[in-house]
């Protein structure tokens, strides 16, 4: 196996209600193996996001053997996270684990057509580890800063592109032009997101002080 089949890619910082939306998944080459990324509006790719949030729900969804399907929640949504026979230890906390409790997860963007041809975005989990309240507060406050740095990247090329003089020399932001072509929401519904993200940890803190 040579070192860039060894090489992760880096597992992206997201929000659940920017990650709820990335439903348009591409690969970048025609080989079999190459990774699949999920497209996130604010004009990034990602092929394995990292996530922290409260465990609120667990449940055996399936037929023939153990499927688990666990909700994972964050200040601006939820992410539903599945795991079965090829996610054994990650199948064995969410069996194990008592809601509520905070849960960070590493695993892989899924996205699922429905019948009345919406898509549901879902996360593969590669490990899932229960931790405590500082390390959720740290990922809020750090996921708060990844995705303001999207946006401001994403804001930059979408000026530079509506700027006349400045269009045939503006650098390429090309998962900027994807999301630009596939998704519909502004990317200030994220920017909203992220403020509702800081200011329920900045109510939390208060109340545990007061």
């Amino acid at each position: 196996m040579s070192q860039a089949e060894l090489t992760r890619e880096v597992a992206r910082r997201v929000f659940a209600s920017e990650f709820n939306d990335s439903t348009y998944t591409f690969k970048e080459s025609d080989d079999e193996r190459a990774p699949n990324f999920a497209l996130l509006p604010t004009g990034d790719r990602a092929n394995r996001v990292f996530i922290v949030g409260t465990l609120t729900e667990t449940e055996d969804v399936g037929e023939d053997s153990e499927y688990w399907r666990g909700r994972v929640v964050d200040p601006t949504g939820t992410f539903f996270v599945y795991a079965g026979q090829y996610q054994p230890e990650a199948a064995s906390i969410l069996r194990e684990t008592e809601p509520p409790a905070y849960v960070s997860v590493v695993g892989k963007p899924r996205t699922y057509e429905t019948e009345d041809g919406s898509v549901n975005v879902s996360v593969r989990p590669e490990s899932i580890a229960v931790v405590d309240a500082a390390t959720r507060d740290r990922w809020v406050v750090e996921t708060a800063e990844r995705t303001l740095d999207r946006i401001e990247a994403f804001e930059e090329w979408e000026a530079e592109q509506e700027a006349p003089e400045s269009a045939s020399t503006a650098p390429t932001n090309e998962y900027a032009q994807m999301a630009r072509e596939q998704y519909d929401s502004p990317v200030v519904n994220y920017r909203n997101d992220v403020i509702q993200a800081l200011e329920q940890l900045e109510e939390q803190e208060a109340d545990a002080t007061a």
